[in-house]
């Protein structure tokens, strides 16, 4: 069964065109280590909770956007080389000098999953 990466990012609303820039130049590295897709989702409809919710989990402004993200890999083992070797790469699509994160990454929340059930239709 796959492997997920899922990410929730908190972008400032007008860095939009930086952000998919981003994640166009970065999200490539993953699909040449071995990923099947990644997603970049932009929030459109996520509402305040009330105990807890998207936002608030990744301290978003009112001036922000909330980024739902996920990396579908074949399995763990091909998730886990991937990530190796984004932690040791000089590829310069991982480096943030070169392309820097539109958003504060101090506040991206992200982990990885194993599907525990898949409905297709």
């Amino acid at each position: 069964m796959s492997y997920v990466d899922g990410f929730i990012i908190a972008v400032p609303t007008a860095n939009k065109a930086r952000f998919i820039e981003h994640a166009r130049n970065g999200d490539s590295f993953f699909i040449e280590c071995g990923a099947l897709r990644v997603l970049e989702c932009w929030g459109d409809d996520v509402p305040d909770g009330e105990h807890t919710d998207f936002r608030r989990a990744v301290k978003a402004q009112d001036d922000e956007t909330v980024v739902f993200s996920w990396i579908e890999w074949p399995d763990k083992a091909t998730r886990d080389a991937g990530m190796k070797k984004m932690l040791n790469s000089d590829d310069p699509r991982m480096d943030p000098a070169k392309n820097p994160m539109p958003f504060d990454g101090k506040r991206l929340i992200y982990g990885g999953f194993a599907p525990v059930l898949e409905l297709t239709k």
